[in-house]
């Protein structure tokens, strides 16, 4: 699986900020997830940080 930015998303970085992988970047309008580099988070924490800071819950996992 990997995380799914909706179009929703403000732009806000948080997501960014908190990803060990590097996973998430700016899309033409919105960040989005790079599915190749998406892990979960496994091996860094217990769930995907992205989905848990996100202050208006438009991160899930697909």
């Amino acid at each position: 699986m990997t995380a799914v930015i909706e179009v929703s998303c403000i732009n806000c970085d948080m997501c960014v900020l908190e990803c060990p992988n590097q996973a998430i970047v700016m899309g033409t309008e919105h960040y989005q997830v790079v599915p190749e580099l998406c892990t979960e988070c496994v091996g860094f924490y217990d769930a995907p940080t992205c989905i848990a800071v996100c202050p208006i819950d438009c991160i899930y996992l697909e």
